[in-house]
This record gives structure tokens, C-alpha cells and sequence, in this order.
């Protein structure tokens, strides 16, 4: 929310209206980030027995997330100021390797890795914007609430928040399913994610840049230039996203081995990779569009967009897969059952963002 209003007022030369958005968005970072380190640490451990979270790993995961709550502060902090991303995926990564391979902490050193790195790049990040005084201000006055700022934020940002809120409980009723798989296919899934990490970093980072281009050229007035962006960011990201795709599948093993030595883990991973491997260039043209949409101050569209695709169409194909893959050595189906739908969210999800972009309320 404050990223699309920050980016309409730089483009309007809009000085005042941009320092206050921006210290009044740091004061409800900061109230909204201490509720998630409470209710989070809180709420763990039950959440995860929810899940049906095997007993033999809930005393790690629940290591895991309790660190990762405390040290929330600087994940929301993170998150707001953006623009280092890749620097703290690749700090993230030296840590976990140095606090578990080198210290031996084991899941809570994976944890500390992670809450330290996004803290370093939220200081980074904040030192960055404090010397950008030529820009904006500031400092106590600009933090004060202004009537109508927060309420502005929220009414831009909730639908991005509402949609992520129920991509993660769509998350949740997967991990279910997921759970029901085993401890070894936890333990790949986990190795994915890290593998996967570097995939849709570039497509997050195309969806913000984009979302920042259109802000400001919607807020100077500039429309001509929106189509002819929206087209070739995006075909930027395409690019970018199948470069990686054919260097995780060329070099996927070798990374993976970075997190595990067992050969037959490897395997399976790179068999559920090469599964997932096109939905990242359809994840592209999902961040790319999606983020034309919202700096043009249309956040419900991808809203609705994802909710379907995230939760009705994910989570359905997900355990209808699983169900019609049953067998006597696959009880509760096949593992692959969870990236083929991931496959099938992807797909729709960049079909239905090029008939918004097309003929979407954004325009």
C-alpha cells in the first residue's frame, strides 16, 4: 500500500505528501510487526498441531518458528523497505551454512541465519532511505499520524494483504497434505524451497519494479508510457525466469547438494524440480502484471485473481491429484501431486493476469 502511494507521490514531485506516507507507513510497520512477534511465538506450536506435523520433527519446527517470530521485527521492517533482495537471499544462505555446518545449531541456527539476515538488510535498506534527503524528510513530525495517510495505506495495501494472508492459509492446508507424506518428503520440500528461493527472487523483484514504474508515471501523468513498460518489463522477467529455469535444471543437483549429501534425496528432488520448472516463467508474468495492476492503485483485481487460483484451484487439484493417485506403496498419493498443482496455479494464474492486463478496471 505505502509502496503504490510512495511511488504515485515521487512521480507527482509531491514532496510532503511522499514524507508523510512514508514515516506514517514505518509507524504502522512497527505496530503491526509487534503483533506478529507475539501472536506468531504464541500460536506456533498449536498451529503446527494442526497440521499434523509429525512428532518426530515439531520440537524443530517449533525451534525454528519461535526464532523466526522473536526476530520478526526485522522480516516486516525488511519486507516494507525492499530494494536489497538479493543481498540478503545470498547473506541468508553464508549464514546457514556457517551457523549449522560451521557451529552445529542444527534448525534453530537456520532459523537465526535467516532473522539476522533480513534484519542486516533492514538496516541497510533504512540508512539507505535516511540518506535520501534530497527527496523527502524525514524525521518526529513526518512519523506523527496524518488524517487520511494510514487510512490511504491500508485501503491500497489490504487487498495485497488479504490476498497474501489466504495464499498462506492455502499454504497451510497444503502443508497438510504435505505432512501426510512423511518426514522424508519434508525434508525435500525444504531443500526445493531453498532451490526455489533463487528462481522467484527475479520475479518478485520485476513484480516491486514494476509496480514502482507504473506508480510514478501514473502520478506524473505520464500514461503513455505505461503499456509500452508494463510489455517489456515483463518480457524482461519471461527472460530472466527461463534463464534460471534452464540453469536449475543444468546445475539443480549441485545446489541441492549443498543442503544434503544423501543421493536418494537429490534424486527426488530434482524429479519434483523438473515438475515445477515451467510454472516459473508463468510465475513471471503473474509478479510482472500483477504488479502493473497495483501501481495503478488496482490492488482487488489480483486480489480475486489469487484467491481463486491459490486457494479453490491449488488446494482442490492438490488433494484430488493425491486422492486418484493412491496406491498400496502411496497410501495418501503420490508426493508429485503437490508441484502438478502447483503447475496447474501457475498456469491459469498468468492466463487470467494477461486477460486483466488486457481488459482489466487498472486501465
Amino acid at each position: 500500500g505505502a509502496g503504490i502511494l510512495v511511488s504515485q507521490h515521487f512521480g507527482a514531485k509531491n514532496r510532503k505528501a511522499l514524507s508523510e506516507t512514508i514515516g506514517n507507513c514505518i509507524m504502522l510497520t512497527a505496530v503491526v510487526g509487534m503483533l506478529i512477534m507475539l501472536a506468531g511465538f504464541l500460536l506456533a506450536r498449536p498451529m503446527l498441531r494442526l497440521l499434523s506435523t509429525p512428532p518426530e520433527i515439531i520440537d524443530w519446527a517449533a525451534d525454528y518458528l519461535h526464532v523466526l517470530f522473536l526476530g520478526g521485527a526485522g522480516f516486516v521492517f525488511y519486507n516494507m523497505f525492499a530494494g536489497i533482495l538479493i543481498f540478503s537471499a545470498l547473506l541468508n544462505i553464508v549464514l546457514d551454512i556457517w551457523f549449522v555446518a560451521g557451529f552445529g545449531w542444527g534448525v534453530r541456527g537456520v532459523a537465526l541465519a535467516t532473522v539476522l539476515a533480513q534484519a542486516i538488510s533492514a538496516v541497510l535498506t533504512f540508512l539507505k532511505i535516511r540518506s535520501m534527503r534530497q527527496v523527502f524528510d524525514l524525521n518526529v513530525n513526518t512519523l506523527k499520524p496524518v488524517p487520511g495517510v494510514p487510512s490511504s495505506i491500508l485501503k491500497l495495501g489490504m487487498p495485497t494483504g488479504i490476498t497474501q494472508a489466504v495464499f498462506s492459509i492455502a499454504m497451510l492446508l497444503v502443508q497438510r497434505l504435505q505432512n501426510s507424506f512423511g518426514a522424508e518428503f519434508i525434508a525435500i520440500n525444504v531443500i526445493l524451497m531453498r532451490v526455489d528461493g533463487f528462481a522467484m527472487m527475479p520475479n518478485f523483484s520485476f513484480g516491486q519494479a514494476l509496480t514502482t514504474f507504473i506508480g510514478q508515471n501514473v502520478g506524473a501523468r505520464k500514461y503513455d508510457r505505461l503499456h509500452q513498460g508494463a510489455k517489456q518489463g515483463t518480457m524482461m522477467a519471461v527472460g530472466v525466469a527461463a534463464a534460471l529455469t534452464a540453469s536449475i535444471l543444468l546445475f539443480g543437483r549441485p545446489l541441492m547438494s549443498m543442503f544434503t549429501q544423501t543421493e536418494h534425496l537429490i534424486d527426488l528432488g530434482m524429479r519434483f524440480m523438473r515438475i515445477l520448472a515451467l510454472g516459473y516463467i508463468a510465475m513471471a508474468v503473474i509478479q510482472s502484471l500483477s504488479g502493473v495492476q497495483r501501481g495503478a492503485g488496482d490492488t482487488v483485481t489480483p486480489m480475486w485473481l489469487s484467491i481463486f487460483t491459490s486457494v479453490f484451484l491449488r488446494v482442490t487439484s492438490a488433494y484430488l491429484i493425491a486422492w486418484f493417485t493412491r496406491s498400496p506403496e502411496y497410501p495418501n498419493g503420490r508426493p508429485e501431486s503437490v508441484y502438478f498443482s502447483m503447475l496447474l496455479t501457475w498456469s491459469t494464474g498468468a492466463l487470467l493476469n494477461v486477460l486483466a492486463f488486457r481488459y482489466g478496471r487498472w486501465r
